[in-house]
């Protein structure tokens, strides 16, 4: 099969070898289709060469079945194996099962289309095109994470802005290493009931940790920088994708799981692929810098022209990066809508141009580096409903120190730390599963409870600490406080947590008659409602509380934890991927 000619081998269109089964109510890859069509077409050049020759016997129809297909059956009902003439059909027989539509069993199975749409959604139709595993490229980043894991998921989604490629050199700076133009970390929650995207400012100064690359068998340590344009993270000082995955990072707190790195490229071929992607304007747009020109209304776009509206900004708000990521999430938000389409999921020929297209720009990391791997990431992020998808700007504000004329911005604590909070709590931004939310809160309601009512004095506060912080000496450093500053002699040094192991999240454990305890202990090391863990049964009059630091204790006297808001800050750039109304202004 011919990759660079669409798949064109020997005059057989690839979406021709793909034949629908009405058993399973999806499309499966036959090639002896490709081989008869062949044979077919080989006998019908050959007739006019064999018209004199005498007429061979006709063969007996053969019931054996061609390699890889099913055996058919005599008919019955004439003779041979049939049943006799007049005999009473057969009784007794099990009904067979309802089958799912074709329409349900198609979005089951490409319905990961979430995995990511600017690098590629949903490979399952192409699970046994191995020459797509040939397109990917993979980067060893250090960090081989299976390629679908119980919790959430993070994926960092990197566009760059290397010019490799035809058509690609007309785009300024030429000569660019490839840094990181437009970045996305996609969150997913764990139940895989809503997702997050957060789109990083690349004009946003941070601070980039040291990382290491591995090249030709060659392992690198680059050293960190410090007060930097993100977009540095890749390319600069010859860094990798791990290189900008750990500055994410550092930055949200968040553990990446994979990434994905396409080029420009990726937008011209899969827009292309699915047949356009409509966007709204607000105004016409003619900006020379970027080629877009376009008037005012809604337009379905593809290859250059869609290149052109993800990257122009020169046309659109205060001209500024920010509001071109508003272009970027319209775009990304139409383009899930139309890969989730029934138009693209029911069209063999449309998918195998989009996974082609999508694998070809593609470059991911180890743990996702096989189109099997890629397809099990995306049957299990399939279950995200596009309603409850959000895209949404980190919160920056203009770099104090440029003054008036700021090129850069840096982050907005104030609303970044609780926006980042609620992503890692899987807090969604839309508002979903409505009936267990409600549950939630009454659950909650329960939990805060634990919190109200007596306190005991800090001397008759017993409580055992052990370290799961994953930092030696934690356990230590919050006795010798706990005893030295509050007051609370009867405290002891447990060492490390049951099995050495780590935990993310401080945990207390007490008996039910320990709760007035408990409630001062808790408002001593600002511990959150989820970190109280009550038993059943009473313990005795001596017996100590359980508190095991998790990775959330920073330091003896830092609250352990800060209350996740139940709503994003006010103010920030949000977009939802449902909404058909937005328009570029």
């Amino acid at each position: 099969m011919d990759a660079q000619g669409r798949g064109r081998a020997g005059g057989i269109d690839p979406a021709d070898q793909w034949v629908f089964d009405p058993k399973t109510g999806s499309y499966e890859l036959r090639l002896d289709q490709a081989e008869e069509a062949g044979q077919a077409s080989g006998h019908s050049s050959s007739t006019a060469s064999t018209a004199d020759a005498p007429a061979a016997p006709p063969k007996p129809r053969s019931t054996e079945a061609p390699p890889g297909r099913r055996a058919v059956p005599p008919q019955r009902g004439g003779g041979g194996g049939g049943r006799r003439a007049g005999a009473k059909p057969a009784t007794g027989r099990r009904r067979p099962k309802p089958k799912k539509s074709t329409k349900k069993k198609v979005m089951l199975w490409t319905g990961g289309t979430l995995a990511f749409v600017l690098v590629g959604g949903s490979l399952g139709a192409y699970l046994l095109y191995q020459h797509f595993n040939n397109n990917l490229n993979k980067i060893d980043v250090g960090v081989d994470n299976a390629a679908v894991t119980k919790g959430p998921v993070n994926i960092l989604v990197i566009g760059t802005d290397k010019r490799d490629g035809k058509g690609n050199q007309g785009y300024g700076d030429e000569g660019s290493v490839g840094h990181a133009d437009t970045t996305l970390l996609f969150h997913v929650s764990e139940d895989r009931s809503n997702a997050t995207a957060l789109s990083i400012p690349r004009d946003m100064i941070t601070d980039i940790p040291e990382c290491t690359t591995k090249k030709d068998g060659k392992t690198t340590t680059i050293p960190g920088s410090t007060g930097v344009r993100f977009n540095e993270s890749l390319g600069q000082e010859d860094r990798d994708p791990g290189c900008t995955w750990r500055t994410v990072e550092a930055l949200t707190g968040l553990k990446v799981s994979h990434f994905m790195m396409a080029d420009f490229n990726a937008v011209k071929q899969m827009s292309a692929a699915v047949g356009g992607v409509e966007v709204c304007l607000a105004k016409d747009i003619d900006d020379p810098k970027s080629h877009l020109k376009l008037s005012k209304g809604r337009h379905k776009i593809q290859g250059e022209d869609a290149l052109a509206f993800v990257r122009t900004r020169h046309s659109v708000g205060f001209e500024s990066d920010l509001d071109r990521i508003k272009l970027q999430q319209q775009f990304l938000s139409s383009m899930i809508r139309e890969m989730k389409s029934d138009d693209t999921f029911t069209n063999p020929k449309k998918l195998y141009n989009l996974g082609d297209a999508a694998t070809k720009s593609l470059t991911v990391d180890t743990g996702i580096g096989s189109v099997s791997n890629l397809t099990k990431l995306a049957k299990d992020l399939s279950r995200v409903n596009i309603k409850n998808i959000s895209f949404v700007t980190v919160p920056v504000k203009d770099n104090p120190a440029e003054g008036k004329n700021h090129k850069t911005v840096v982050l907005d604590k104030t609303k970044s730390d609780p926006l980042f909070a609620m992503v890692r709590d899987d807090v969604s931004l839309t508002e979903v599963k409505e009936k267990e939310k409600k549950e939630q809160e009454k659950a909650d309601a329960a939990q805060d409870a634990l919190l109200k009512g007596p306190k005991a004095e800090p001397g008759s506060v017993r409580v055992k600490v052990l370290n799961g912080s994953g930092r030696i000496g934690a356990a230590q450093e919050a006795v010798v406080w706990m005893q030295n500053t509050k007051g609370m002699r009867l405290t002891s040094n447990g060492g490390n947590a049951v099995g050495g192991k780590k935990l993310d999240k401080t945990v207390l454990e007490f008996a039910p008659n320990q709760a007035d305890q408990a409630r001062r202990l808790a408002e001593v090391m600002g511990l959150p409602v989820e970190a109280l863990k009550v038993g059943k049964a009473d313990a005795a009059p001596t017996a100590e509380m359980t508190l095991t630091l998790g990775a959330d204790y920073k330091a003896a006297g830092t609250p352990v934890s800060v209350p996740t808001p139940a709503k994003a800050p006010e103010g920030i750039q949000k977009v939802e991927a449902d909404d058909k109304n937005i328009c570029a202004k």
